[in-house]
This record gives structure tokens, C-alpha cells and sequence, in this order.
């Protein structure tokens, strides 16, 4: 028997709009929404990139946390930035959230859907 999915809200206004959850429960996995750098609590976005993934990472990681897992259990990490350059800013950030976990993880240069985000975060989580 499968057990039921549980649906994880960060109360952003664009969950329900656009149809999505923060994170979907699915037994042993959690999946967590691409994240950007909104501070969900002022509904603003800082202007660094440096901001704005702290704040990706601090989304995800109470969204983790909702759905009863940690940053711990990351197993697969997309990450998306808007320049190249950015790699060298976010690296040391992401080790320090990650350095220990070391989840499979894939950096993909693009744009993003409005022009003041520079960053979004991915992460797939599994507790088995």
C-alpha cells in the first residue's frame, strides 16, 4: 500500500497561483520546488546573489523540515543562476549547506522568469 502524499506550503502567493507545492512528500522521498531568493515573510527580493541563495537555502530547509526531513537528506541538488560568474559567489555557500551531505548536483546557467531573480534551488530528498 503507498502511503498518502503530503503537500508543503511556504505560503508564497505563487504556489496557489501557478499550482505547485513548496515540496511534495512521497514516502521515503520529499521533492522541493525550484526556490528562489524571495524572503517569503516581506514578499522582497534581495539585490546579491549571495542574499538571495541564503534565502533559497533557509526555504528549502524549513520546507525540508515541515515535511520531516533535513538538509541532510539531499540525495539530488539543481541548482540555476542567471551568469556564469556566479558560480564562485554561491560555491562556498552551497558547501557550507552541503559540504558535509555532498548531494549529486548539477549547476545549469539560464535566465529566470523575472529579471530580479539571480538564483534558484532544486532538492531532491529520500530518508530510506
Amino acid at each position: 500500500m503507498s502511503s498518502p502524499r503530503k503537500l508543503i506550503s511556504s505560503g508564497s502567493p505563487f504556489e496557489k497561483t501557478a499550482g505547485y507545492s513548496r515540496a511534495v512528500v512521497q514516502g521515503d522521498w520529499c521533492f522541493v520546488s525550484g526556490t528562489t531568493g524571495y524572503d517569503y515573510q516581506t514578499m522582497t527580493m534581495p539585490q546579491t546573489v549571495e542574499e538571495q541563495i541564503r534565502n533559497c537555502l533557509k526555504t528549502i530547509e524549513a520546507a525540508l523540515n515541515g515535511a520531516g526531513f533535513s538538509l541532510k537528506d539531499a540525495v539530488r541538488n539543481h541548482y540555476y543562476v542567471t551568469d556564469a560568474a556566479f558560480a564562485d559567489v554561491v560555491f562556498p555557500i552551497l558547501g557550507e549547506a552541503f559540504g558535509d551531505i555532498r548531494p549529486a548536483a548539477t549547476m545549469v546557467v539560464c535566465d529566470l522568469i523575472r529579471p530580479e531573480m539571480l538564483v534558484e534551488i532544486e532538492v531532491t530528498a529520500f530518508k530510506g
